[in-house]
């Protein structure tokens, strides 16, 4: 799959707006309007995911400094996602042990 970012959305933009709106230029997957938790505005850009490359070069091409919803949008391949930190735990060597204390009897 191919993520692209479309940037430059209108605040009050609904999730099938976008979908009609870009499927004219390639079958979308999937669809993530980013969202302020408190107020559910959009923040102004969406993720997409298409399942091919030209799919994606075609949406992008077509769409990329057009205006949606009277907003100039901008349409591109989203960069990778940096891995995530994996959680590595410390050897047990590298810190000294705590010895465990009797619980107290009351």
């Amino acid at each position: 799959m191919i993520k692209l970012f479309v940037g430059g959305l209108a605040d009050n933009i609904q999730e099938m707006d976008l979908a009609i709106f870009i499927s004219l230029h390639g079958k979308i997957e999937t669809i993530k309007i980013v969202r302020d938790r408190a107020t559910g505005k959009c923040k102004g850009y969406a993720f997409i995911e298409v399942l091919n490359q030209s799919d994606a070069s075609n949406i992008i091409s077509m769409l990329n400094g057009e205006t949606f919803k009277g907003n100039v949008i901008t349409v591109k391949q989203s960069a990778e996602e940096a891995p995530k930190k994996v959680f590595k735990p410390k050897p047990s060597g590298s810190q000294p042990q705590k010895s465990k204390r009797p619980r107290m009897q009351r």
